[in-house]
């Protein structure tokens, strides 16, 4: 039998998941009549309180839990960053944890955080959990009153605080930016092809290629799984394509394609051009320096945790916020110039 939860009492009077956590716990708010009617509701269907959340709610321990999926992706580092920074000075502490893209080190890492370690907390969903779509740890979260912020990789299943980049707009605009230079058979080498932000940059590359008359060619999206050879997978990706033009969705991966395509003596950006995601450290350091896309992961930190904090230190209700935050193209030496007047970006 399906446990019932503070948000099936709630939708059964139609009053706020609020009200009747106050209910259960026999606040003077709640009027009489109200009150003994959701109680004897909760008692007729069994309900048992978590304890835990409830503790969590009365008793402030000023930290916040951060789940990531990858902390070898700069943008998620750039994202710790901010959130540790903002945390920092607002007086809370941090504990981090790294769900290494799994979907059950995901799910056990939330609940050993929202047992009463932390006030609330800030993730970015593993790529097995959007690819399994399972998000009933989280849900769980929410209906227990338990504060979070999710961030880059999101999901509609839940109602939360998010912050999100526009992936979509992103991968447009790339594609654009690349076709603008001259290019006209791009592909897109992609580590993150199970993950929302991945399928969303592949749709706004589509669009551009749509917009600009050249058909869409389902085998110039490479997908890298883990244990996959890149080298090979690129030199079958080079093997009779004239390709001009390469978008790959993470910067390691971008950086792994250049030097791959150098050793195979191809000129970068007289052959082929290169664009990647996430303006870290790696991306501008080697030849030729790297075009990329910043998704400005400090200020996404910033942002999540601020909103997360506030929501932890409100005394009452606040309506869920979705912030969304442009990208911006960095141009360097791995793509040709776009000849006249350059894009604005």
């Amino acid at each position: 039998m399906k446990k019932i939860t503070l948000k099936d009492i709630a939708a059964n009077f139609g009053v706020s998941i609020s009200t009747v956590s106050k209910a259960i716990n026999d606040s003077h708010e709640i009027s009489k009549g109200l009150k003994t009617k959701i109680q004897d509701f909760a008692k007729e269907h069994h309900y048992k309180p978590n304890h835990i959340a409830l503790s969590l709610l009365k008793k402030s321990t000023k930290t916040i839990g951060v789940i990531v999926p990858n902390i070898l992706n700069y943008f998620f580092t750039q994202v710790f960053y901010g959130i540790e920074r903002t945390a920092n000075s607002r007086g809370y502490s941090i504990v981090s944890c790294i769900s290494d893209e799994s979907y059950l080190k995901e799910l056990k890492t939330v609940e050993l955080l929202s047992s009463g370690t932390v006030d609330g907390l800030i993730l970015s969903l593993s790529e097995e959990t959007q690819g399994k779509g399972d998000v009933e740890h989280l849900q769980n979260l929410i209906e227990n009153q338990i504060p979070m912020v999710m961030f880059d990789r999101v999901t509609e299943k839940v109602d939360c605080d998010k912050v999100v980049v526009d992936d979509f707009e992103a991968g447009y605009k790339t594609t654009n930016h690349l076709l603008k230079t001259g290019c006209k058979r791009i592909a897109i080498i992609s580590a993150i092809y199970n993950s929302s932000v991945g399928k969303l940059r592949v749709d706004g590359y589509r669009k551009a290629l749509n917009e600009n008359g050249t058909e869409f060619n389902e085998r110039l999206i490479v997908e890298v799984r883990k244990d996959d050879d890149l080298q090979l997978l690129i030199s079958l990706l080079l093997d009779n394509k004239e390709i001009d033009a390469i978008i790959a969705l993470d910067e390691i991966t971008a950086v792994d394609t250049l030097n791959i395509l150098k050793s195979k003596g191809i000129d970068v950006p007289k052959e082929i051009s290169i664009v990647g995601f996430t303006n870290g450290r790696l991306s501008k350091y080697v030849t030729p320096a790297l075009t990329m896309i910043s998704q400005h992961g400090k200020y996404i930190g910033e942002l999540a945790a601020n909103i997360l904090i506030d929501r932890i230190e409100f005394d009452g209700e606040m309506p869920y916020t979705t912030k969304l935050v442009k990208t911006s193209l960095i141009e360097r030496d791995s793509t040709k110039k776009v000849k006249g007047n350059p894009l604005s970006y």
